[in-house]
C-alpha cells in the first residue's frame, strides 16, 4: 500500500463523512422550497451536530451497554462501507479487498440491527414501537437489497462493484439491457424506503408517523449526534451505490490525483443532488399512506429484483 493509495482511501471515507450532512441540508431545503417555505440553511446539519456534541450525555436508568454500543457500531459501519465501493475512484483501492458489495450490504444491515436493539434496550414504549415498525420494513427491504446486490454481481459475474462500473461504461448494450434497467427500478424504489422518502415516514414526533425517529427518542448529546450522522452517511452511501454503480457510472477519478479526486467530489455532489431532488419531489407529490401499505412498494421492488436476476440468466 503506497502513500497515494492511502490518501485516496482517506479521501473516499472523508467524502462520505464530511459531505453527508450537506446532503441532509440540501434535502431539507428542497422539501421546504417545494412546500413554499423558507426553511433552514443548507449548513444547518453541521450546526446541529456541533450542538449535540457539546451537550451533556443523558442515559436512561434502564439502559444497558447496548445503549452505549449501538451508536458506535452504526457509525463505524458507515465508515467501513465507503472503503468497499467506488466513491471517488473507478478502481479498487487496497482496503477494498476486505469485502465485496454483498459484504457492504451486510454491514449496513448490522448498523440497522444495532440501532433496533438500542430502541428496545432503552425501555421506552416509543423505542419498542419504532424498532418493531423498522423490523417490519426490514423483512422485505433487507432481502430486496441483497437480491439487488446479487443482480449487480450477475452483470459481469463479479462481486466487486468496480467491475460493474467499468462494464456499464464500456458496454452500452449492458447498460440498456432489461436486467440492468430492472435493477435500477428496484433499487430506486428501495431508496425511498431506506432513506425515509416513502410517504409513511415523517420527521415529526407524532406517534402515528414515527418509525426510525422513535428509536432515538431516549438518546441525547454526543450519542444522538453519532446516530444522526450515521443515518445521513447511510443515505449518502446508498445514493453513491445507486449513481456510481448502477445509473451514472461516469465522472470517477481514473488516476487518483488530487485534482482528479476534487473533480470527482464535485461530480458526486451533483449526482447526489439530482437523486435527492427526484426523491423529494416524489415524496412531496404523493399522498401520505397508511403504515400497513408499506409492503406494496417493497413487494414491487422485490419482484423487480427477482425479474432482473431471471433476466440475467436468460
Amino acid at each position: 500500500m503506497t502513500g497515494d493509495t492511502v490518501f485516496q482511501q482517506i479521501c473516499q471515507v472523508l467524502a462520505v463523512l464530511c459531505l453527508a450532512p450537506l446532503l441532509q441540508g440540501f434535502i431539507v431545503t428542497c422539501r421546504e422550497k417545494i412546500a413554499r417555505g423558507k426553511g433552514p440553511s443548507i449548513l444547518q446539519p453541521y450546526r446541529d451536530l456541533y450542538k449535540l456534541f457539546h451537550k451533556e450525555q443523558l442515559v436512561p436508568e434502564s439502559a444497558s451497554f447496548i445503549f452505549w454500543l449501538a451508536p458506535i457500531v452504526a457509525f463505524t459501519a458507515m465508515l467501513t462501507v465507503p472503503l468497499l465501493i467506488p466513491v471517488l475512484t473507478n478502481y479498487p483501492l487496497p482496503l477494498s479487498d476486505m469485502g465485496d458489495i454483498l459484504g457492504g450490504g451486510l454491514i449496513l444491515a448490522l448498523a440497522g440491527f444495532s440501532i433496533g436493539l438500542a430502541g428496545l434496550d432503552s425501555g421506552h414504549p416509543y423505542g419498542g414501537l419504532g424498532s418493531s415498525r423498522e423490523a417490519m420494513l426490514g423483512i422485505l427491504a433487507e432481502p430486496t437489497l441483497i437480491v439487488v446486490f446479487i443482480g449487480i454481481t450477475l452483470l459481469d459475474r463479479s462481486m466487486l462493484p468496480f467491475v460493474v462500473n467499468h462494464l456499464l461504461v464500456a458496454e452500452p448494450s449492458v447498460y440498456w439491457s432489461p436486467g440492468h434497467l430492472l435493477l435500477v427500478a428496484a433499487f430506486f424504489i428501495l431508496l425511498t424506503v431506506e432513506t425515509e422518502h416513502l410517504p409513511i415516514h415523517s420527521d415529526t414526533h407524532h406517534e402515528i408517523y414515527m418509525i426510525g425517529e422513535a428509536r432515538l427518542l431516549e438518546y441525547s448529546g454526543p450519542l444522538l449526534g453519532l446516530l444522526r450522522w450515521s443515518s445521513w452517511m447511510k443515505r449518502a452511501i446508498l445514493y453513491t451505490i445507486f449513481v456510481n454503480v448502477l445509473t451514472l457510472p461516469w465522472g470517477l477519478s481514473v488516476r487518483g490525483t488530487a485534482p482528479g479526486l476534487l473533480e470527482a467530489t464535485g461530480i458526486l455532489l451533483a449526482k447526489w443532488a439530482l437523486v435527492a431532488l427526484l426523491l423529494v419531489m416524489i415524496d412531496s407529490l404523493q399522498s401520505r399512506l397508511r403504515f400497513y401499505r408499506y409492503q406494496e412498494p417493497l413487494a414491487l421492488s422485490f419482484l423487480l429484483a427477482i425479474l432482473a436476476v431471471i433476466a440475467h440468466q436468460l
